[in-house]
C-alpha cells in the first residue's frame, strides 16, 4: 500500500474581525457625601415618622445596628441617580460606629442633595452619634448571583 504523505504550507489567509461597538463605561460605584444622622420623628420626618419611602415600618427598637439609610433624592435611580430602594451601600468615613453596610430604605427631604442620613435612635443621637460629616464615601455593593439549575 502506497504511504500518502500530506503536507501544509503556510500561506496567508485574510482574517475578518468583527468590529464591537464601544460600550459606555459603567457608572462609578463609589461616590464621595455629605452624612447625617436622623431618628424617626416628626420634626425629622413626615406625618408618618415610622414608615419609610419604600413602605418600609421602622422597627420599634431600631438603632444604629438596624443599618437602614436614607439617600438624597439625586441619588435615586429615578432622578438619574445610582441607587434604588433595597440595594445596600457600603459607607466608611463617620466613625468605628456608624461605618458599615446599610440598605436603602428612605430618602430625604428635596432641599438636601448628594447626602446621606443614617438612623439611629434619639439616645444614640444625644450620646454623641449626632452629627455632619463630609468626604464619606459611599460604595454600591454588587448583588450576589443566585444561582439557577440548567
Amino acid at each position: 500500500m502506497p504511504s500518502t504523505v500530506a503536507s501544509l504550507s503556510p500561506r496567508s489567509v485574510p482574517v475578518a474581525v468583527p468590529l464591537e461597538p464601544i460600550k459606555q463605561l459603567p457608572k462609578t460605584l463609589s461616590y464621595t457625601v455629605t452624612a447625617t444622622t436622623y431618628w424617626p420623628e416628626p420634626g425629622q420626618t413626615d406625618d408618618n415618622p415610622m414608615e419609610t419611602a419604600d413602605g418600609s415600618i421602622i422597627p420599634k427598637r431600631h438603632s444604629s445596628r438596624t443599618r437602614w439609610i436614607a439617600v438624597s433624592r439625586d441619588m435615586l435611580t429615578k432622578a438619574g441617580g445610582p441607587f434604588s430602594y433595597g440595594e445596600k451601600v457600603r459607607v466608611q468615613g463617620i466613625s468605628e460606629a456608624l461605618d458599615g453596610v446599610y440598605t436603602i430604605h428612605d430618602t430625604m427631604n428635596r432641599r438636601h442633595h448628594h447626602c446621606v442620613d443614617v438612623l439611629v435612635n434619639e439616645k444614640e443621637c444625644k450620646s454623641g452619634m449626632e452629627g455632619r460629616w463630609t468626604e464619606i464615601k459611599v460604595t454600591k455593593i454588587a448583588p450576589k448571583p443566585i444561582w439557577l439549575a440548567g
